[in-house]
């Protein structure tokens, strides 16, 4: 049975990225730094420092997810490109 949700039946090239992926790109480094403040928050021996760090890089994530919903192209392309080569990198912490 042919499923329509499945790539293969988009009309759109395998290669397009939708328009909510600026969005969701954003969204994931977000999530990658909730989770950091929440484990920081859990451990025995917390550092302020770090937890304020963390706090201020998530809520440059908030901000910049906001700057998307008025960004032109040339500006979403380069907060795009930031937020997957950071998402990269915190990726590349967890391993």
């Amino acid at each position: 049975m042919h499923d329509p949700a499945s790539p293969s039946s988009s009309s759109e090239p395998a290669d397009a990225v939708s328009p909510q992926a600026p969005a969701d790109v954003v969204e994931e480094v977000m999530a990658w730094y909730s989770r950091a403040i929440l484990a920081e928050r859990r451990a025995p021996h917390s550092d302020p420092e770090r937890l304020e760090q963390l706090l201020a890089q998530r809520q440059e994530c908030v901000r910049d997810r906001a700057r998307l919903e008025d960004a032109d192209t040339e500006e979403t392309a380069r907060i795009t490109a930031s937020y997957t080569a950071r998402l990269k990198e915190l990726r590349a912490t967890d391993s």
